[in-house]
C-alpha cells in the first residue's frame, strides 16, 4: 500500500535531488543534469519513453526493415568467431531462422559472452538492428533461451528512453534509465496527487494522475498506455492554456491602459494628404481592431501577423499617429541595426511634411547624439523613437510613453521586452509584429495571452514571386537567366546558407561562390557586392548602399539579408544549397524580392541527393507563396521546438504533447480553460482549488514544465 502524504509533502518529495534516488548517487546525478537536464525526482518522472516495444511480437529475419528501431526474433546460433586484433576485437555470432541469417556483434564483454553462447542453441534475441557492409547485424543484443516463462504483464510493452553516449558509459542506456524510473515508482513515499477536478476527469473519461504516470512508464496493457498518454497530453496542454487565458483575463480586468479616444490632425493629415495608395480591406480591418483596443481603457496587447510586404509597418504607423493625437510618445524596437534603420528611413519618408519628430537610437549612435535624444524624450519633443536593444537602456526615459511596437519580437527575450513596459507609470499599449506567419496551434500555445490580428491580403498590383527549383548542374543556365534580367535593368541576390555550427565553413562557401560569380559576371560589364555576418557594420552598410544605389547589380550574401533590406529594383533571389535552409527562412528570403512593379523570381538551387524532408520543403516553396500554409508545413516537418524563437519562450518545452499531432486535444483544452475561467476568473471557487494550486506551483517553478506538482 502506497503511503498517503499531503499535497505539500508530495511537492517536497518530487523536489528531492535526483542523487538521492536508489541507483543514482552524485556522479550519475551530475551526468543526468548535464545530459538530460534532470535534477529532481519530479523532472525524472517526466523523462517519458520516446518509444515502446511490444515483447510479445516476433519478426522473421527476412522481415527486418530500416524503420524497425527495435526487433525481437527467434533464431539458432550457427557460427561464433572472434575477429580483429586483441586491442580491437569483436565477437560475432551468426544466427539463422527459416528465412535468413543475421549477425550478433559484441565489442565489450567478449570473453563473458563467448562463454555463455552455445552453438546450435535457439535464442530469443532482442535489440536494435543496423547495417554494416551491406548486411544486417544487432550490436549487443539481449538473449534468452526458450522456452522462457511468460513475461510479467508490465514487461510485455517495454519503454525505450532517450540516452547519450556519456550516460551509456555509466550504465544508463535505455534499460538503465528504466531501472531508475522503476526505483522511483516503487519508492515508499511515491504518490502523485490529482490536479484535475472530478468534473473534468468524469467528463473526459480520464484516468487518475497516479495511474497515468505508472502506465506511461510501465504500461500494463496497450489500452492503459493509450489512456495514460491522452491523460498526460491533455493535462500538459490544459494548464498551459489555463495559465495563458488567466493572464489575458487578468490584464483585461485591470483596465490599466491609457484611453486613446481621439483621432485627430496627425492621423487625418497623413491619411488624406500623405497616403498615396488605398489601404487594403485587411489593413482597414486590423486598424479597426486596434482602435477598439486603444479606446477600451484596457492595455492593448496585440499580435499583428502578416506576410512580407503585406503592409504591417503602415498599420503600426497609423497606430503611432493615434498615440500622438492623444499626446503620447511611441517607440519601435527592431532586433537588428539594419532593420531599425530600414524602419527609420521608411517611416521618416512616409511622414515627410508632417510635424512629427522621429529619432533613431542604435548601438552605433554617437554619445553626443544619445544625450540629445535622452533630453528630447524627457521633454516630450521626440514623438517616436526607433531603435534596437539600445531602447531598453536605463538612461532612455520618456516623458509620456503610450505605445510600444516590437518588430520580429521572437528575437527578443521576455526580460528585454519587459524593460520597455517599465518606462511608463501606466503600462503602455503593445503591438507585436511578425512577418513570420505563426501556425494556429503554435499561436494558441505561444501567444495565447495576446489578441491576434492577421493581414491576410497583399496590396493590389503585387505579383506573386515565381519560384523554381533547379539542381546545381544547371548553374550556367541560371547565370544566363540572371544576365537577361540584369540587361533589363533588374538586380539580383545570390544567398549562401549560414549554419550555426560552422560560420567559418559558410564564409569559405560564400567566398568560393563570390569568386564563381565574379568569373561569370566579370567587371567592368558587371559589378558585384558582398555581405556576410563577419564584416564590420560600416562595411556592410557601405556594400548595402552600393546595391541600393544600383552601383552593383548582384549582391552575394549570407542570410544577413533575411530581414531589413528593401530594394524595390531587386527582382531575382537565387538561394544556393537551398536544401540547407528551413522553410520559414526560405520564405523570408523570397520576400526580399518582388517589391517593385516587375515580375520577381526565386530560384532554389540544390544538389541531387535530397532527404524526403528537404524535397517537401522545396516543393512547398515552388507550389505556394502563402506564408501561413508554409508555416503549417514547417511546423509539421520540424516541430515547435526547432522553429524560430520558440525555444526561449519557456512554454514549448513540451514533455509529451505535440501541438501538431495533438491539435484536437489542444483545442479542447483551450475551450475548457476558457469555459472554467468564464465561470470563475480567479479560480476562487472550492471546486477549482486543485487547478489554482497547480498554477501557483507552476509559477514557483518559473515556467519549468519539467516538474510535476
Amino acid at each position: 500500500m502506497l503511503q498517503l502524504v499531503s499535497m505539500q509533502q508530495t511537492f517536497t518529495f518530487l523536489e528531492t535531488p535526483i542523487e538521492y534516488l536508489k541507483g543514482v548517487g552524485p556522479i550519475r546525478a551530475e551526468l543526468l543534469k548535464k545530459e538530460l537536464q534532470v535534477s529532481t525526482f519530479g523532472e525524472f518522472l517526466t523523462l517519458f519513453p520516446f518509444r515502446y516495444v511490444d515483447r510479445s511480437k516476433f519478426l522473421k529475419i527476412s522481415e527486418i526493415k530500416e524503420e524497425n528501431s527495435y526487433i525481437q526474433i527467434k533464431a539458432k546460433v550457427v557460427r561464433i568467431q572472434t575477429i580483429g586484433t586483441p586491442r580491437n576485437q569483436r565477437l560475432v555470432a551468426t544466427v539463422r531462422d527459416e528465412t535468413g541469417e543475421i549477425e550478433l556483434v559484441w565489442f565489450q564483454g567478449i570473453k563473458w559472452v563467448a562463454e555463455k553462447l552455445s552453438p546450435l542453441q535457439e535464442y530469443i534475441i532482442f535489440g536494435k538492428p543496423s547495417v554494416f557492409n551491406g548486411h544486417w547485424n544487432i550490436p549487443h543484443p539481449e538473449l534468452e533461451i526458450p522456452p522462457v516463462k511468460p513475461l510479467p504483464l508490465r514487461e510485455i510493452i517495454r519503454p525505450i528512453y532517450s540516452s547519450t553516449e556519456k550516460l551509456k558509459s555509466k550504465g544508463l542506456d535505455y534499460k538503465g534509465l528504466g531501472r531508475l524510473v522503476k526505483n522511483l515508482l516503487l519508492h515508499p513515499k511515491f504518490l502523485i496527487q490529482e490536479n484535475l477536478t472530478p468534473e473534468i476527469l468524469t467528463a473526459l473519461h480520464l484516468i487518475n494522475r497516479q495511474d497515468a504516470f505508472v502506465n506511461i512508464h510501465f504500461p500494463q496493457s496497450p489500452e492503459l498506455l493509450k489512456k495514460a498518454q491522452i491523460r498526460l497530453k491533455f493535462e500538459e496542454l490544459f494548464f498551459i492554456q489555463l495559465r495563458l487565458a488567466k493572464q489575458r483575463i487578468g490584464r483585461l480586468n485591470k483596465k490599466s491602459g491609457n484611453k486613446f479616444l481621439k483621432v485627430g490632425d496627425f492621423v487625418n493629415q497623413f491619411y488624406f494628404h500623405h497616403l498615396t495608395f488605398e489601404l487594403t480591406n485587411a489593413q482597414k480591418r486590423v486598424i479597426k481592431e486596434i482602435r477598439a483596443d486603444l479606446g477600451s481603457g484596457n492595455q492593448m496587447n496585440r499580435l499583428l501577423q502578416g506576410d512580407v510586404g503585406s503592409g504591417k509597418t503602415l498599420v503600426a504607423l497609423m497606430t503611432i499617429l493615434i498615440a500622438l493625437d492623444n499626446n503620447y510618445q511611441s517607440c519601435l524596437m527592431a532586433p537588428t541595426e539594419i532593420l531599425a534603420k530600414q524602419h527609420f528611413q521608411t517611416i521618416s519618408g512616409m511622414l515627410s511634411g508632417l510635424d512629427v519628430n522621429v529619432k533613431l537610437l542604435t548601438g552605433s549612435t554617437k554619445q553626443k547624439e544619445r544625450k540629445e535624444i535622452q533630453k528630447g524624450l524627457l521633454l516630450g519633443d521626440i514623438h517616436l523613437l526607433i531603435g534596437t536593444h539600445a531602447l531598453i537602456e536605463e538612461n532612455v526615459q520618456f516623458k509620456k510613453l503610450g505605445l510600444v511596437v516590437i518588430d520580429e519580437q521572437h528575437r527578443f527575450g521576455v526580460a528585454q521586452r519587459a524593460k520597455l513596459w517599465e518606462k511608463s507609470v501606466v503600462t503602455p499599449h503593445v503591438l507585436v509584429m511578425t512577418a513570420t506567419p505563426i501556425p494556429r496551434t503554435l499561436a494558441m500555445t505561444l501567444y495565447g495571452d495576446l489578441d491576434s490580428s492577421v493581414i491576410d491580403e497583399m496590396p493590389p498590383g503585387r505579383k506573386p514571386v515565381l519560384t523554381k527549383h533547379v539542381y546545381d548542374k544547371e548553374q550556367l543556365k541560371v547565370f544566363r537567366f540572371l544576365k537577361d534580367k540584369i540587361a533589363e535593368g533588374q538586380q539580383v541576390y545570390i544567398v549562401y546558407p549560414l549554419i550555426k555550427e560552422s560560420e567559418t565553413l559558410d564564409l569559405k562557401n560564400l567566398m568560393d561562390g563570390y569568386q564563381t560569380v565574379i568569373q561569370a559576371f566579370p567587371p567592368p560589364s558587371y559589378a558585384v557586392s558582398m555581405i556576410h555576418g563577419q564584416m564590420k557594420q560600416t562595411e556592410k552598410d557601405q556594400e548595402m548602399k552600393r546595391f541600393l544605389e544600383r552601383k552593383t547589380q548582384i549582391l552575394v550574401a549570407t542570410t544577413v539579408i533575411e530581414v531589413g533590406v528593401d530594394v524595390p529594383n531587386a527582382a531575382v533571389m537565387v538561394i544556393e544549397n537551398a536544401e540547407r535552409f528551413g522553410l520559414s527562412q526560405l520564405h523570408q528570403l523570397r520576400g526580399r524580392v518582388g517589391r517593385g512593379n516587375d515580375q520577381a523570381y526565386c530560384i532554389l538551387i540544390s544538389g541531387y541527393e535530397l532527404s524526403a524532408e528537404a524535397r517537401k520543403r522545396l516543393s512547398t516553396m515552388v507550389r505556394t507563396t502563402d506564408g501561413f500554409e508554409i508555416a503549417e508545413t514547417d511546423l509539421q516537418l520540424r516541430g515547435p521546438g526547432d522553429l524560430q524563437g520558440t525555444q526561449q519562450s519557456g512554454i514549448l518545452n513540451l514533455r509529451i504533447a505535440d501541438i501538431v499531432k495533438d491539435e484536437k486535444i489542444l483545442k479542447y483544452a483551450r475551450s475548457l480553460a476558457n469555459e472554467i475561467l468564464l465561470d470563475d476568473p480567479d479560480l476562487k471557487l472550492e471546486k477549482n482549488d486543485k487547478l489554482a494550486l497547480h498554477l501557483r506551483q507552476m509559477d514557483l517553478r518559473q515556467q519549468n514544465w519539467g516538474l510535476i506538482s
